[in-house]
């Protein structure tokens, strides 16, 4: 919400993971002290998130500016004040800002201590053009489910390979946010919760695609569904998320890999994850050990 700089330029590299292109010395000084800085950005393979932001700021103040995209801030560390339509703001740590494209706003640390913050860039897909009064009128959002599911999909777009969850969470955080700068909208019925035969017919394209692996925005077209009903209707139905499920059967797929002799790195390749790592985190979690170990003890 508000203490965005202008989003920076950064070099994707191989898995969607970005460089970023500037340093501590791109960053303008307040003229209380020295400015530290520690940045990490990424463009992730996940449609409607243009960029993703990590910052830890000392000493530094942001000027007025603008952005294409929605901006959505958590700080985690410190707090934030700024000036938005020439109203001022602030983010406890509790808070989700939405700051909307095109808006002027700046920014500065409360304490001299600095702060530490996860930004998402967001586009039209997401958030539209109708939304921006509202975001204006009441940017600083004090919502622990939010909250909650913003940190869930920074977590998510932080591990190469788990796009399917990080599209889920993505049109959960979509929504939530339209609900709530729209709160008299109606929410999802009861009756979209429970859709047996489309959850069906999902789990039977992650069946066919287990490997290389779908996104919801493609499964969406494909079963001409919108992605939150989606999601809704396969939880409800089998008590897992898509991308639990996809998981879970990309697991099962190496565990035969892997008594049959593959190497791990074998198996995770032919599995569909992104790489060995990727496998070993989910492997170890849902087996209990590594894939390594578990191919010594077959």
């Amino acid at each position: 919400m508000a203490v965005s700089r202008p989003a920076p330029r950064a070099a994707t590299a191989p898995g969607g993971r970005a460089t970023p292109e500037h340093t501590d010395g791109d960053v303008a000084a307040d003229t209380s002290g020295e400015v530290t800085a520690d940045v990490t950005a990424w463009r992730p393979a996940v449609a409607g998130v243009v960029e993703v932001f990590h910052a830890r700021f000392t000493g530094y103040a942001y000027p007025m500016h603008v952005h294409e995209a929605w901006t959505l801030l958590i700080v985690d560390d410190g707090a934030v004040r700024y000036d938005l339509e020439r109203h001022p703001h602030g983010t406890p740590h509790d808070t989700v800002s939405l700051l909307p494209p095109h808006v002027p706003h700046n920014g500065s640390a409360v304490t001299a201590d600095g702060f530490r913050k996860r930004v998402l860039y967001l586009d039209a897909s997401v958030l539209g053009e109708e939304l921006i009064g509202a975001a204006v009128d009441g940017p600083d959002l004090r919502d622990p489910l939010l909250r909650r599911r913003v940190g869930q999909l920074h977590g998510a777009l932080a591990r190469p390979g788990d796009t399917l969850e990080a599209d889920s969470r993505l049109t959960f955080v979509g929504e939530r946010l339209r609900g709530l700068l729209r709160p008299g909208a109606p929410g999802p019925a009861e009756a979209e919760r429970r859709d047996p035969v489309l959850a069906g017919r999902l789990r039977d394209l992650l069946d066919a695609r287990a490997t290389e692996g779908i996104t919801l925005d493609t499964a969406s077209g494909l079963l001409q569904a919108h992605p939150a009903h989606l999601v809704r209707a396969f939880s409800g139905a089998y008590g897992i998320a898509p991308h639990q499920y996809l998981t879970a059967r990309r697991v099962d797929r190496a565990r035969g890999l892997l008594l049959g002799g593959a190497a791990p790195a074998e198996a995770a390749a032919l599995a569909g994850f992104h790489d060995q790592a990727h496998l070993t985190r989910h492997f170890k979690r849902l087996v209990g050990v590594t894939p390594g170990r578990y191919r010594r003890g077959a």
